[in-house]
């Protein structure tokens, strides 16, 4: 309750009062009598009726003032008015015992005695009382208050006492600028962290707190800086951080003058109105701040507002009701909309903490506001942690190495909460002497060692306790989650049985309520909530009334709620398929002495192979897709039941996980679900991310680690090793598998040659746009040779060059299956070329197919080039594109292309310098050919109406068996286009003609129409370019089309 400051009339000062009227008051008084605090204390006690005394009395034994209990009743309860004094001034001391009078004669509506003690206090202070009421002499005692108030924190399992240092706990954790649109933010299922390193690789420039109000590039400094994160990252840990390096003086020193917490849990527990005044008097020890000097310098003022996404209500209505007093009354979220949208203290600074999933309706009351996001633990401060948490040197260490070993584990720790939960359970177990081992590799397991751990590490009295609140602690937890509700009154607790909660597992939350305070209670974190959500619909129930209050539906409504994306029931139904493991069931009925329902399994069973196929079939294309496969995927692996897994994905044959960025926990859920996936046959990653390290938050350099840090590095293995392990199953049927621009090194390619060696199903691989380099591509050769079945492999733009051929031509000699290869984009050169015809000409080769685009070739090639043509039995196409070939190459590659043992039937020669002269030699093969069906031209501009004409002769040769042709950009004219229309009218193969991007012209149109109209045309597509089309021009194409309904013109 904010002190408000009155005349001799009763009239309250306005904030906007001057101030050298007020200070004239405070001299005024100065001439007045004083008394001294004592005195003063109790002439106001004396001054009570013996009715309101004795009220006095009793709201006095229940009254907590600055975080100090009560004074016990068995001492007031025949304390006269001096013994009442002597008690307060003892347990309060002198000025606060003055406070607590004037706050309990004001709760008990005593306003008169109130008022009157207020203003004695004020005359017995004297001149100190300008002193301390200035805001610059009071800061000194505020930043004491926010020491000690901010010091010390309580773990969330902590006894009555059991306090940790804050600077001995916190651990630095990383910041990144900006944050993800509403469309890119990971569903908050996932929220605990797993998915932040591709957070904090995205982000290049990882910040700290002190630089958060920092000028940018274009040197704006902010007022507003959001700092989000997902739940359990360290965000209320955060602001309470930068609380107390303010007060010791470590941040912000010459910014801010007070920096004021305000808690969004809190605020959601208060129904009187009040003001930005109240709110800063909150954070003050004692009723006499001077609030009205403090807000006279706004511009040094910083407020924390922590947990915004926890606030009740919506800001979207709020955009006219706005104050801009900071001492004005109002409803508390019209306070904070003003304070949000810059309505009061207009050059205050604020931060803002939330969860990102209510980013969006924060961004709408905000105006030029910055983003940072907390990312989680850094490997190093991981470690870090693990040595703050123990404090003993061997067991961080025995623990951390353990953790280190554990793929999961380690991922998990990446996030402070679960850091924690992990910390505490291997303590625990150490303590007891029990193997680390023991500790389960998923959040189901690592939350029911906790649980376990809490219960036997009780007095029986408490584990008997325990057992009996368990069903009413998943009662409140289910109906909270149905209600998105994690805060409950005492009334929420008693309706579940709850008489005395249990503090292992439910947060006790002392409010302020008034000048009183105001219980309610919280699951030490939402994850926990959702953890006995789940083992709500787990545990057997028994036939009792139905409760027309609870929000609580039954498990088939949770299945159906799950069948959409992006929903808040995800995790509780990732905890529900983890504790309906075998193991874990069994573990439960014997630890917990409660019986585990048997028909849910086999429910969800039926819902994952019925609906979930169908639901995810609906997503299989959508932006979502990843997103909601992943979410079942965890799910699959927390179970960890092969049969069970194996049964729900029996349905998938495809798995298109594209674009997508794989976290190691990503990997190890990918692993574990692409094994169990017996039917599997294709499986698209292409433009994916594998992530492997966390990016280091410091410049760039070597990392900065304390000495206990510095251990013996482990083998790494590649990114894809994960992935590679599940692929090279025994019982694998997968077909084909894309690796498309992945950002892949030499180093996976030990991990995929071992997938060749094994797979025996794999017949595709797609490698391009991957910086394997010859190193990578000698370690897939060796994979290759070892009876390997793979069909088909793309090299494109890999980093090949000559050296990498040799490893390739001696696959060409011995692969039994490889029939189509694609090295386009790699500079082969000349000395490549040759050693790849090598193994192209050699008896056992079977390539089919062989893409060279863009290889550096050049007419010294082409004559190995013919070689093969000439020998090889099985090479149908040849794709040369963008190679300058020239007229000398051009002629020694016909030589072989007119050999009678050529097989080719499509050649790409897009772009490769084709003229007019090497058209005549390609019309020369076009006669002898008895195989080639494919002519790719485009792009060869200097080829002209003379080359076409040339072309011509040949196409129309009774021999020629031609289908495609494409003389896209080569640079002709309506000249050409009779030679054409005569090859439309006595070509018998001719289907497919491409003649864009050439000035055809009118003239040209109407010769081409001539042919197309000849009954002998056996055209079925034409492309062509003739601008804008005239009348005239749409009329000879519709009597085209009259004559020739079949014909597809693509203009």
């Amino acid at each position: 309750m904010a002190l408000v400051l009155r005349d001799s009339c009763g009239q309250s000062f306005a904030c906007g009062w001057c101030f050298r009227e007020y200070h004239q008051i405070v001299l005024n008084s100065l001439m007045m009598s004083r008394k001294t605090l004592s005195d003063v204390l109790l002439q106001g006690l004396e001054d009570l009726e013996e009715q309101d005394f004795k009220k006095f009395r009793h709201k006095l034994s229940e009254f907590a003032f600055d975080d100090k209990p009560s004074i016990p009743w068995s001492k007031l309860e025949k304390a006269d008015r001096i013994d009442a004094a002597r008690l307060l001034k003892k347990h309060y001391g002198q000025e606060s015992a003055v406070d607590v009078a004037i706050k309990i004669f004001s709760t008990l509506n005593l306003n008169n005695s109130a008022l009157k003690l207020e203003q004695g206090k004020k005359t017995a202070l004297g001149p100190r009382q300008t002193c301390e009421r200035s805001a610059n002499a009071y800061r000194g005692k505020y930043r004491e208050h926010i020491k000690n108030k901010y010091s010390s924190i309580k773990d969330m399992n902590a006894h009555l006492g059991e306090n940790v240092k804050l600077n001995e706990r916190y651990t630095k954790l990383i910041l990144g600028k900006g944050h993800h649109h509403k469309k890119q933010r990971e569903h908050e299922i996932i929220a605990l962290g797993w998915r932040h390193a591709e957070i904090m690789t995205k982000h290049a420039s990882p910040i700290t707190i002190g630089d958060l109000f920092d000028s940018d590039e274009d040197g704006q400094s902010p007022h507003i800086v959001v700092l989000q994160g997902v739940a359990g990252i360290g965000k209320t840990l955060t602001a309470q951080k930068i609380m107390l390096d303010w007060a010791n003086g470590e941040l912000y020193q010459s910014r801010f003058d007070y920096v004021f917490y305000i808690n969004c849990r809190e605020i959601n527990l208060v129904s009187e109105q009040g003001s930005v005044e109240d709110l800063i008097l909150k954070n003050c020890p004692d009723p006499n701040a001077p609030t009205k000097e403090i807000l006279m310098n706004p511009e040094k003022l910083l407020f924390i507002i922590d947990g915004f996404d926890e606030l009740k209500f919506s800001f979207d209505q709020l955009t006219s009701s706005q104050c801009s007093d900071p001492c004005e009354k109002q409803p508390v979220k019209i306070i904070l909309s003003s304070l949000f949208r810059k309505k009061v203290l207009l050059k205050s600074y604020l931060i803002i903490t939330t969860r990102p999933v209510a980013l969006e309706e924060l961004g709408r009351c905000l105006k030029d506001e910055r983003y940072a996001e907390i990312l989680g633990f850094s490997e190093n401060e991981r470690e870090e942690y693990f040595h703050k948490f123990f404090r003993n040197e061997e067991q961080a260490t025995k623990a951390f190495s353990f953790v280190k070993e554990n793929d999961m584990l380690f991922t998990m720790c990446f996030v402070p909460l679960v850091c924690w939960i992990i910390c505490k359970v291997l303590k625990q177990q150490m303590e007891e002497g029990e193997d680390l081992a023991q500790i389960s590799n998923t959040i189901t397991g690592v939350y029911m060692n906790y649980l376990f751990c809490l219960i036997e590490g009780d007095t029986s009295t408490s584990k008997q306790r325990v057992k009996g609140n368990l069903k009413g602690l998943c009662s409140l937890a289910a109906d909270g989650i149905w209600r998105q509700k994690i805060l409950f009154e005492e009334e929420d607790v008693k309706k579940y049985g709850l008489d005395k909660p249990d503090s292992l597992f439910l947060n006790e939350n002392m409010f302020q309520k008034g000048i009183g305070k105001e219980c309610v209670y919280s699951f030490i974190h939402l994850s926990f909530q959702e953890f006995f959500a789940a083992l709500f619909y787990v545990l057997e129930k028994e036939e009792t009334v139905e409760n027309s209050e609870t929000a609580i539906q039954p498990v088939e409504k949770l299945f159906e709620k799950c069948e959409e994306p992006r929903n808040h029931l995800m995790l509780t139904v990732r905890f529900l398929f983890g504790l309906l493991n075998k193991k874990r069931m069994e573990e439960m009925e014997k630890k917990l002495s409660c019986k585990i329902s048997p028909q849910i399994k086999n429910n969800l069973l039926t819902w994952v192979k019925e609906k979930l196929s169908l639901a995810l079939f609906n997503y299989k294309f959508s932006y979502d897709a990843s997103i909601f496969y992943f979410e079942y995927f965890y799910c699959f692996y927390e179970i960890q039941e092969t049969e069970f897994v194996q049964s729900a994905m029996n349905h998938f044959t495809e798995l298109n996980l594209s674009d997508h960025t794989f976290t190691k926990m990503d990997q190890i859920v990918l692993q574990f679900c692409i094994k169990n996936c017996c039917n599997l046959e294709s499986v698209d990653l292409g433009t994916c991310t594998f992530l492997t390290e966390d990016l280091n938050e410091d410049s760039p350099g070597p990392s900065k680690r304390p000495c206990w840090a510095h251990h013996q590095d482990e083998l790494h293995h590649s990114p894809i090793y994960l992935l590679c392990q599940a692929l090279k199953a025994s019982n694998s049927n997968l077909k084909t598998l894309n690796f498309e621009e992945c950002d892949l090194t030499d180093t996976c390619c030990g991990d995929l040659a071992t997938v060749l060696r094994t797979n025996q199903s794999l017949r595709e691989l797609k490698l391009g746009g991957n910086k394997l380099g010859d190193a990578g591509v000698k370690l897939l050769c060796e994979g290759l040779k070892q009876n390997c079945k793979l069909q088909s492999l793309n090299l494109e733009e890999c980093g090949v060059t000559d050296a990498g051929c040799g490893d390739l031509t001696a696959i060409l000699r011995t692969s039994q299956s490889l029939t189509e290869l694609d090295l386009s984009g790699n500079k082969l050169g000349y000395a490549g070329m040759r050693l790849l015809c090598e193994g192209l000409t050699h008896l056992n080769c079977k390539l089919e197919r062989l893409r060279l685009c863009d290889c550096g070739l050049s007419a010294a090639c082409c004559g190995d080039l013919s070689s093969v043509l000439c020998t090889s039995q099985t090479l149908t196409y040849l794709d040369l594109r963008r190679n300058k070939l020239e007229y000398s190459g051009m002629q020694q590659l016909c030589e072989g292309l007119k050999h009678p043992n050529c097989k080719l039937q499509r050649l790409g020669l897009e772009d490769c310098g084709v003229t007019a002269a090497g058209c005549g030699d390609l019309a020369a093969v076009l006669r002898a050919s008895q195989s080639l069906a494919e002519l790719d031209l485009r792009g060869n501009d200097s080829l002209g109406d003379a080359g076409v004409q040339l072309l011509c002769e040949g196409l129309k040769q009774p021999n020629c068996r031609l289908e495609r042709l494409r003389l896209c950009n080569c640079g002709l004219s309506a000249a050409c286009c009779g030679d054409l229309s005569s090859v439309l009218c006595t070509s018998q193969t001719l289907t497919y003609l491409d003649l864009r991007r050439n000035k055809l012209e009118y003239s040209g149109m109407r010769q081409l129409c001539e042919g197309l109209k000849h009954p002998n045309c056996k055209l079925q597509r034409l492309g062509v370019d003739f601008g804008h089309p005239t009348p005239e021009m749409e009329a000879e194409l519709d009597a085209v089309k009259k004559i020739k309904p079949g014909l597809n013109i693509k203009i």
